[in-house]
């Protein structure tokens, strides 16, 4: 029998078993339709026999079901709903309600054609139809929790799929294991629901009303009909999202693309989107899209109850494939500093037309102070207007909110408050409308009540009956802010509604206390506020209606107001383990007796900072999580909260720290097989290594063989290899072979490669060597790359002499390979240079022997020309021993990377002549020489092929020697070489300067070999600064002794350095009788002395001018230690060549301007000048009356007019006359420009006070001070030798209420000889004063001398202290 036959029976068979079961099913339906009509028949004459009995009253209802439920049944069969209030009487007759209820209940039923149908089948022309429904599900209304088996009849060919949907949304078992149940047999297709339960068609109405109506689709239409029958489809998911990290108020994408084959015209797989296994429907925060082949989410605005683990899942016919990962969303940055996160989950619990329970779930951050509480928001639908339903903050996580308007939708928001500020806002609940469940149940039926009683008379005519007491009253709920009643209605109520009082007393009196008096309840639940935190109630009930107001129901029990519900205890042990090279794995010990539990946070930080941070910002139910985001290599511990509505638990304790790395997977398959050496039995294979570890080194290779025989592979059998190029033995000669490889590392062995190629098993024969093998590229540069490769195993019938490289573009064809070199290369390895940036090439060695060239290698991976970001290379360096070192650092470190370091590219493993550090980023020479020429290189392990190089060339190798003789023993530099100088009163200075010294630096003073100090009394006296480098050593005078060679000796760690100064001979003699004058002239200069003698000279202009220079110091017992400045004595005279005299007045020059630090000068020079010319300023042709402000004088040969501070008043014509006894003359100049007499008045300037020269003896102290002006007030810098100066104990410099400025030396020593400056400086200009400090220190026996200050300004000196 063939297949064709056999499925043709097949075929048969199957048509004649539905022939008859779709007969049988026809019959059934019809006598299921007779007896349902007969039933209701019966139903209709009870009706009309009973005027006061309600509808409602003819149906039973299960006991104990809520009135809900028994809504829900009236509604299933087509009865008129009452209410409280409301008694409906019939006044139609029995048969008009029978025909009534007969149009209403009855389900329309197909007219089937039995013999029709059965010609129409047995025809196999027109089996290929599309689907029909023989049969239609039919509605069904059950209780909740209660089983539902559907069922319905489908013909068509070839056989239609069916599919059931629920609200417009397909079922997937799959998704749901356990609750539904679909099966399909002879075209009869059944759904079972287990424990159905109710849910909403409303999206306002929080009533648990349902009817269920099942739909059938099918694929089959007449348009675009795509058929799956027959057809496997294979689903892949590429381009896959993975971890996400988002921060609140972003928007985030998630997407993947997904592979269908075969590929189908209009054929659309189901796209589902699930966050933490809940199905994702279209939303203001969620958006789905499917572009044929790329299926994409979008969280339009993200919120922390975004965060979860997102699943895209696409089905198909035939199977269904799909992918998840984990989307955290942090926290927005707090408006305050320190305010807590915001609170998420926000949903409706309770809802009433007194009061909504809003709960909420805590955040993960408090913001570094404990959370104080939370306030809720409310805000009418509609509106824009947000109002504070609580005036403290509540710190338990529910609130029933109340003051709400009944009938009105509202949503809700919550804020948390800590001592810092309040936090965002929460996303917003959805609406929720403030109704009692009954209210929301009548007013779902209203429109399906209005529809079934069109054509019904009703009379509202009854007799109220007083109802009895409420059942089942308890607390339900108790928090220290209310307390939530819930009861069941009386069993005696009437035909009418019934609604609630309750009713309050303390525990321990009988004082009973109504507390909702003015408006009962009508839902059978109630809130409670304002009560006594700790005092103890009893509640109870009351009904009542029209005909009055029931007994009270049973009280309950004493209950304390206070919550109720405990913080959870914190979480046990925590145990991290690793997962990736950014997660891990977090597991712990759940919190015992923890009551409504919502779920753990997650915190980690690095090991040793005590730095916290959430690691997920909303709760997980179960006691296991990845924690993503972490930095790889570094140290994490973690710790875990518990939290419920009362908050959130203390934290566990710390977990142990862990380092986060990969955790060791089995490596993937080596690949690219390839037979080295081939003899009469045995072969020698080599093989590429897999492109992943698994996170450890490759520890061995297991080689499994099998013979193939006319094409037909045999069993496999294990060879047991353990290294990349190894022998297997024991083969067949003349027997072809498959082989496949698998890896090996500490984790275990992986999978095998995929098989070989056939290779024949004989005796190879060739005069030509094999291919080389192992290629591999190192130091890959944008324009280079080094290619190294292993010598093949075969050799030919010589020996290889050498090697050719051939290149290719990656992807052009074969006919593209060419050769890198011309001549062979001996070596088993080569720089290939000039490659072109961006260009991705491949690579394969050929090798020869005196017989020729060998096959070709495998070639390479494809190898991209580019240089890698963070790629470094070789770098040579000499430390401060001379020690010469090669230093590679490469940022792509692991924890198991390691550095291989190698000469001419062969691993070296001899430390003799290099050493290479425990890190291995440096390889230190031992003891250069020419030995250790050659090219040096760095591999990476663990990278992405970190590598470099370095060529030691003989030529660098001397210039890194020379370099490390220096640094073996450097030398300090000087900047200038030993000297030697004379000081007042004959003392004799040694000194040098070195160019730079470390705080570090010590000098030995030696003279003739012997080593001289400081302790030798009165004779030496040294200094050493070390900002500077000057080393000094004082003599106070030369004698006999002192003839010979003085030395300086430097040290700076290991550098050295020495200056000698050789005096002996007729140097010395001359330095001494030097020294000896200088010292005589010192104390001659201590009384009146000529500092120049009486000289004369003759001018250009035939004057003779005889002048000297006297210095006279004061008095000791002067206060002032001071004279004037220097005085210089001139005699002048003007003669004719006839002894007749010149008159001065015509050899004037024009009158000048010129600005002076005390203001602005007028000036005019004469040739001849005398007693008998007159002088007189004019200023805008008025008289100068003189002032301290403005003077005239005469200074030599010239006549000036001081202003001194000039102002705007000072403008004008200013004009000097002169006359001589027989004629006069006037010159005029403008004075003008307000912005040089302004600078002039405010440029900064020294007023005086300083003199020129201070000699002061040693140990005593110094004080100066001096007048400052200018605007704005200047900056004041001290200055010694060139250097700025700053204030300490021993220099005091002061300058106070902008005008004085004081230097004070607290005891004089020699270092404090020198020059000084003072700079003052605003912006109209800079001025400076000098004086030089000469300290001397007096001979034994002597009296003490004040100090000597000489002055050359016209100013007269400030006080001085000493």
């Amino acid at each position: 029998m063939t297949d064709t036959e056999d499925t043709h029976m097949k075929e048969t068979a199957g048509y004649l078993a539905r022939r008859d079961l779709f007969t049988s099913s026809v019959e059934t339906e019809r006598r299921e339709h007779s007896s349902r009509r007969a039933v209701m028949r019966e139903s209709a004459e009870r009706i009309s026999l009973s005027k006061r009995v309600s509808l409602c009253s003819n149906i039973t209802t299960p006991p104990h079901t809520s009135p809900s439920s028994k809504v829900q049944y009236l509604v299933s069969s087509r009865c008129v709903p009452t209410g409280p209030g409301l008694a409906p009487t019939v006044s139609h007759s029995s048969e008009t309600v029978h025909e009534m209820l007969g149009k209403i209940t009855l389900l329309p039923s197909p007219q089937i054609h039995e013999n029709e149908e059965h010609h129409k089948r047995m025809n196999e022309d027109n089996l290929m139809h599309a689907p029909e429904f023989v049969i239609k599900p039919r509605s069904h209304t059950v209780w909740e929790k209660q089983c539902v088996r559907l069922h319905c009849t489908i013909s068509g060919w070839p056989e239609p799929r069916v599919v059931w949907y629920k609200n417009n949304v397909s079922i997937d078992p799959l998704s749901s294991p356990g609750k539904y149940k679909v099966e399909s047999s002879y075209n009869v297709h059944s759904l079972e629901i287990n424990r159905y339960i109710t849910t909403l068609i409303t999206k306002k109405c929080h009533n648990p009303v349902l009817v269920l109506m099942p739909s059938v689709v099918w694929y089959g239409s007449a348009v675009g009909w795509c058929s799956e029958y027959g057809v496997t489809f294979e689903t892949h998911i590429v381009e896959k999202f993975g971890v996400s990290f988002g921060r609140e108020g972003e928007t985030m994408s998630l997407g993947c693309s997904v592979i269908i084959y075969p590929t189908l015209h209009r054929y659309q797989p189901e796209i589902q989107w699930y966050r933490d296994d809940k199905l994702l429907v279209p939303s203001k925060w969620a958006q789905m899209h499917w572009s044929g082949d790329r299926a994409t989410l979008t969280l339009t605005h993200l919120n922390k109850e975004d965060e979860g683990l997102y699943t895209l899942r696409v089905t198909t016919k035939s199977s269904y494939e799909t992918h998840s990962a984990y989307v955290f969303v942090r926290d927005a940055d707090a408006e305050i500093h320190g305010a807590p996160g915001a609170p998420l989950d926000v949903h409706c619990q309770d809802v009433n037309k007194d009061y909504i329970i809003v709960t909420w779930k805590q955040p993960a951050v408090d913001g570094g102070s404990p959370i104080l509480g939370y306030f809720v928001d409310r805000c009418e639908v509609g509106t824009t207007h947000w109002i504070q339903c609580n005036d403290t903050p509540v710190k338990f996580a529910r609130f029933p909110v109340t003051g709400l308007v009944e009938g009105r939708s509202y949503v809700f928001r919550v804020r948390a408050i800590n001592k810092a500020g309040m936090s965002y806002p929460s996303r917003v609940s959805e609406p929720a409308a403030a109704m009692d469940p009954a209210d929301l149940a009548r007013k779902v039926l209203a429109t399906v009540a209005k529809i079934i009683t069109e054509n019904i008379c009703v009379s509202t005519e009854t007799e109220a009956v007083v109802p009895g007491k409420p059942l089942d009253l308890a607390v339900i709920e108790a928090t220290k802010n209310y307390v939530v009643l819930s009861w069941k209605p009386p069993s005696e109520k009437g035909h009418e509604g019934v609604m609630y009082y309750v009713e309050k007393c303390v525990a321990g009196t009988d004082s009973w206390q109504r507390v909702n008096t003015d408006i009962p309840v009508k839902s059978p639940r109630f809130a409670l506020f304002d009560l006594a935190e700790g005092k103890s109630y009893s509640f109870r009930v009351r009904c009542c209606n029209s005909a009055g107001v029931g007994e009270p129901s049973d009280a309950t029990e004493a209950t304390t107001v206070g919550d109720k519900l405990n913080i959870p205890s914190a979480p046990g042990r925590v145990v991290p383990t690793r997962n990736t090279d950014t997660s891990v794995v977090v597991s712990w010990e759940a919190s015992k007796d923890a009551k409504e539990l919502i779920g753990y946070y997650i915190e980690t930080s690095l090991a040793g900072k005590n730095e916290w941070e959430p690691c997920n910002n909303k709760p997980i139910k179960g006691t296991r999580f990845i924690c993503h985001g972490l930095t790889t290599d570094e140290s994490y511990v973690f710790k875990v909260r518990a939290v419920n509505a009362a908050g959130l638990s203390e934290c566990s304790q710390e977990s142990e720290a862990i380092e986060v790395k990969a955790a060791i997977a089995s490596p993937a398959p080596p690949y690219s097989i390839t037979v080295l050496e081939s003899v009469r039995d045995s072969m020698v294979l080599g093989w590429k290594q897999p492109t992943f570890i698994g996170g450890a080194d490759i520890t061995g290779y297991f080689v499994d063989y099998r013979e193939v025989v006319a094409g037909v592979p045999g069993k496999w059998h294990e060879a047991n290899i353990h290294s990349i190029t190894e022998r297997v033995s024991d083969l067949k000669e003349n027997m072809n072979y498959q082989f496949q490889v698998r890896a090996a590392n500490m984790a275990g062995v992986g999978v095998p490669s995929l098989p070989s190629e056939v290779f024949r098993c004989e005796e190879w024969t060739i005069a030509v060597p094999g291919p080389p093998h192992d290629l591999q590229a190192l130091e890959v540069r944008k324009n280079s790359l080094v290619l190294l490769w292993k010598p093949p195993v075969y050799q030919g019938r010589s020996g290889v002499n050498g090697y050719y490289i051939d290149i290719k573009e990656a992807d052009a064809p074969i006919e593209a390979w060419r050769g890198v070199n011309e001549k062979s290369c001996t070596k088993t390895y080569m720089k290939v240079q000039d490659l072109k940036e961006g260009e991705t090439y491949v690579f394969r060695v050929r090798a020869q022997n005196q017989a020729g060239v060998g096959k070709p290698s495998e070639p390479t991976e494809p190898i991209p020309a580019e240089t890698k970001p963070g790629s470094k290379d070789i770098r040579v360096d000499v430390d401060g021993d001379g020690v010469i070192s090669l230093i590679f650092e490469c940022s792509e470190l692991t924890s198991d990377s390691k550095f291989v370091w190698s000469k001419n590219y062969e691993e070296l493993t001899d430390s003799a002549r290099l050493t290479v550090e425990t890190k291995g980023s440096q390889a230190t020479f031992n003891s250069p020489s020419e030995e250790d020429l050659g090219i040096y290189s760095c591999l990476v392990t663990h990278t992405n092929g970190a590598s470099s190089s370095y060529t030691l060339t003989e030529e660098g190798l001397k210039e890194l020697l020379k370099i490390s003789h220096d640094h073996k023993f450097p030398i300090i530099p000087l900047k200038s070489e030993l000297a030697v100088e004379l000081l007042e009163k004959g003392r004799v200075r040694f000194w040098l300067q070195a160019e730079k010294m470390s705080a570090n630096g010590k000098v030995e003073y030696v003279f003739n070999d012997n080593l001289i100090s400081q302790g030798e009394v009165g004779k030496y006296k040294m200094n050493f600064d070390k900002n500077t480098g000057v080393v000094e050593m004082f003599m106070e005078s030369l004698g006999k002794d002192d003839e010979g060679t003085f030395t300086f000796q430097l040290q700076d760690g290991k550098a050295t350095n020495q200056s000698s100064l050789v005096l002996i001979g007729d140097v010395f003699t001359k330095l001494q009788k030097e020294s000896e004058f200088q010292r005589k002239e010192w104390f001659r200069k201590q009384g009146p002395h000529f500092i120049e003698y009486l000289s004369y000279e003759v001018t250009p202009e035939c004057c003779v001018r005889l002048k000297c220079k006297v210095r006279c110091p004061l008095s000791p017992t002067r206060s002032l230690s001071l004279c004037p400045f220097s005085h210089v004595i001139s005699y002048m005279a003007a003669f004719s060549s006839n002894n007749r005299c010149i008159w001065p007045a015509n050899s004037s020059t024009p009158l000048k301007i010129q600005s002076t630090e005390e203001g602005i000068r007028l000036y005019t020079f004469v040739s001849y000048y005398n007693d008998e010319l007159h002088v007189t300023w004019h200023h805008n042709d008025a008289a100068i009356a003189f002032t301290e402000r403005i003077k005239s004088g005469v200074v030599g040969e010239q006549l000036w007019l001081q202003i001194s501070e000039p102002t705007d008043k000072d403008k004008g014509k200013y004009a000097i006359e002169f006359f001589d006894g027989k004629g006069g003359l006037r010159r005029t100049v403008e004075l003008a420009g307000q912005g040089k007499m302004q600078q002039s008045h405010y440029r900064a300037r020294v007023a005086g006070g300083l003199p020129d020269v201070v000699t002061i003896q040693e140990g005593k102290a110094l004080n100066l001070t001096c007048n400052i002006s200018g605007d704005p007030v200047p900056e004041v810098t001290w200055l010694k030798n060139e250097r700025e100066m700053f204030s300490d104990d021993h220099y005091i410099l002061k300058f106070e209420s902008g005008k004085f400025a004081s230097f004070t030396i607290t005891q004089v020593n020699t270092a404090d000889s020198g020059k000084y400056s003072i700079l003052v400086k605003n912006k109209y200009g800079t001025e400076s004063g000098d004086f030089t400090v000469s300290v001397f220190i007096p001979d034994e026996g002597t009296s003490v001398a004040p100090p000597i200050l000489i002055h050359s300004d016209p100013y007269p000196p400030l006080p001085l202290k000493a």
